[in-house]
């Protein structure tokens, strides 16, 4: 990507932002703000033209619509997007735009009082590798020729009540809103092939999970459920056991 291009596209979602939260909003709080900030602040970067939001296609409602494509922000539980995913595939090529936080600040609101806490910075970093447990509940979809998946890395603040179980009300506690602040990285999925950029370049063949999730730097959970997708969109194969555990190479 060109500097020309990528400050254009900044600039893009700065307008974007703007449309949704207002420069004036912004300096009110949050309370203002819609609960779904980022599904709209995204809506409106990849289709400034709000013609072409929310079409009636088959029973459904297509976030955006081109007149050629569906283009839909999910942010989370892609298992509600099964009955979109069967009527709108066979008719349209279909891309599921899907946040990602890279890095979080956490800005807690207190109920009671409305008061915000200073933000503070998470301590968790995301990664790309960290869309696979939702990528993993439409499974079933991924190797459909009309599907596309762009995962769009993002700096955002997250704004969270103090109304958790533990004492300092933190744990357990509900999730409000989340305001993107910048883009970072889109990654994009448009042919099974791509899925090939998920395998570390440093990874040694055979591999097993455990090795996998060292050179990807996740737990070994998530790359259990990264190797299942791999495997399933036959990137790579299994090609033997080391104890209990099954060798992988990327396949032929």
């Amino acid at each position: 990507m060109t500097e020309e291009i990528r400050k254009q596209r900044a600039a893009d979602f700065r307008r974007a932002k703007e449309k949704i939260v207002g420069t004036e909003r912004q300096r009110q709080g949050i309370g203002t703000l819609s609960e779904k900030t980022t599904h709209a602040i995204l809506k409106n970067y990849y289709a400034p033209d709000e013609d072409m939001h929310e079409i009636p296609i088959e029973n459904y409602v297509a976030d955006i619509y081109t007149g050629s494509e569906i283009i839909e922000i999910q942010t989370r539980q892609f298992n509600r997007m099964r009955d979109k995913l069967t009527a709108f595939l066979p008719l349209y090529p279909v891309t599921i735009v899907h946040p990602v936080p890279r890095e979080k600040w956490l800005i807690w609101i207190d109920e009671e009082s409305g008061e915000f806490t200073q933000k503070r910075k998470s301590p968790v970093r995301g990664s790309a590798y960290h869309a696979f447990g939702e990528l993993y509940k439409i499974k079933m979809f991924l190797k459909d020729p009309n599907l596309r998946i762009k995962l769009v890395l993002m700096d955002l603040e997250e704004y969270r009540l103090l109304n958790g179980w533990s004492k300092d009300k933190k744990k357990g506690s509900t999730r409000y809103d989340r305001v993107p602040l910048e883009i970072v990285e889109e990654v994009d999925i448009e042919c099974l092939q791509d899925y090939m950029q998920f395998i570390p370049y440093e990874l040694e063949e055979p591999f097993t999970v455990k090795a996998f999730a060292k050179a990807a730097h996740i737990r070994p959970q998530l790359a259990q459920v990264v190797i299942n997708i791999l495997f399933y969109v036959e990137v790579i194969e299994r090609v033997g056991k080391e104890g209990n555990a099954w060798l992988y190479r990327v396949a032929e």
